[in-house]
């Protein structure tokens, strides 16, 4: 629970601190040919599961946020209609 952790880094925080830290060594390895909407979201998961395992953010966060926009293709199409 965030009640049992020191600080608790808001998602904000965290997206902030994924686009700064981890997104440039993603594009850098994985997007030399377009963007890469798997690798995005893979780092986004690692990333989050550092944060629960350091314990900066509690299990329920690590449940509930989903990707950030940063990780969706904004050129994808939508299948679904």
């Amino acid at each position: 629970m965030a009640n049992n952790l020191y600080k608790v880094t808001t998602r904000e925080q965290a997206i902030e601190s994924f686009k700064e830290h981890i997104l440039p060594a993603v594009i850098e390895k994985f997007e030399w040919n377009g963007f890469d909407e798997i690798a995005r979201s893979q780092a986004w998961s690692d990333y989050t599961d550092s944060l629960r395992e350091d314990k900066q953010i509690s299990d329920w966060q690590y449940e509930n946020w989903n990707h950030p926009d940063i990780c969706d293709n904004p050129n994808k199409t939508n299948y679904l209609g």
